[in-house]
């Protein structure tokens, strides 16, 4: 089994060349390999690759830039999911593809699920879910997985941040009434692979194919999230200069982006765990992971 990699130098990525490293020979490219915004690009290597398995973690994933790089971000993570769709069909690949929450609005009360409609209210989610919707057309042997608040210990991410300002300041402020669910880049990557696995070896015309939401169990807002990951590296003895008690929660309105994020990040999994069998860890668990990675402890 031969699996095309993009995005090998991100967050998913770089956990996706290890889970995915025992079921076949891993083809990992990055933007110096291929460029996503540039369709031929890709219809090369897809063919020169002949892959059995196209795995897409790459994206346009700068929220705020997205607003004045539209023509990007929708080359990017739009046309090229298409391109590589259509490539896929010519050679009866698989396409494992991921999606975010940003194709939401935010304004639901309960988790969403799939078959809730999308509205995006930015040009990154306008152009995930036109991702969403060129995939779907280009072929029918295709897995999308929405995800949110991903974080890595490689690359950068809100937890790194975090540390950093808390290193830096005496106190923070941090959203308190976004909400959603931090899920490792690790979490995702070993879902990937396990989903793979049942697809190469099981009847492929059987395998459930579609949207999936796929992230970690359990919720919380982006200051919670803050005060558990400044927590957490104090117990483990980093020295920070702010402490938990020293982030003060504030709204949306008095921290203002190019780019509006919705309210509501929560997706709910029952599909995906019922589909599959998985039981998802909480979303602490994959984080205390990621920050021991971080911390070196």
């Amino acid at each position: 089994m031969r699996i095309l990699l993009t995005g090998k130098n991100g967050q998913v990525g770089f956990e996706l060349q290890r889970a995915l490293a025992p079921l076949g020979e891993i083809v990992a490219v990055g933007h110096a390999e291929c460029e996503l915004a540039e369709p031929e690009a890709i219809r090369r290597l897809v063919r020169a690759v002949r892959p059995t398995i196209i795995v897409n973690p790459a994206a346009h994933t700068t929220v705020d830039r997205a607003e004045t790089e539209r023509e990007r971000a929708f080359a990017v993570n739009a046309t090229a999911p298409r391109i590589l769709g259509e490539e896929a069909s010519r050679l009866d690949a698989f396409v494992v593809h991921y999606s975010t929450d940003y194709v939401f609005d935010g304004m639901k009360n309960g988790p969403y699920d799939e078959t809730d409609a999308t509205r995006p209210c930015s040009a990154y989610g306008e152009s995930k879910r036109e991702g969403e919707l060129a995939l779907q057309d280009a072929t029918r042997h295709h897995l999308i997985l929405r995800t949110a608040w991903v974080a890595g210990a490689h690359g950068s991410s809100f937890a790194k941040t975090m540390l950093r300002l808390a290193s830096e300041r005496d106190s923070l402020s941090v959203v308190a009434d976004q909400w959603g669910t931090p899920t490792s880049a690790a979490l995702l990557a070993d879902i990937t692979a396990h989903l793979v696995r049942q697809q190469q070896q099981g009847n492929p015309e059987a395998f459930p194919y579609g949207i999936y939401h796929c992230v970690a169990g359990g919720e919380t807002n982006w200051c919670d999230y803050a005060r558990f990951v400044v927590g957490e590296a104090i117990r483990s003895g980093r020295k920070l200069r702010a402490d938990p008690a020293a982030i003060r929660a504030i709204t949306t309105a008095e921290y203002p982006t190019a780019a509006r994020r919705p309210r509501n990040s929560r997706l709910d999994t029952r599909k995906l765990q019922h589909a599959f069998g998985f039981e998802l860890p909480h979303w602490q668990t994959g984080m205390r992971h990621v920050l021991q990675q971080i911390l070196g402890t």
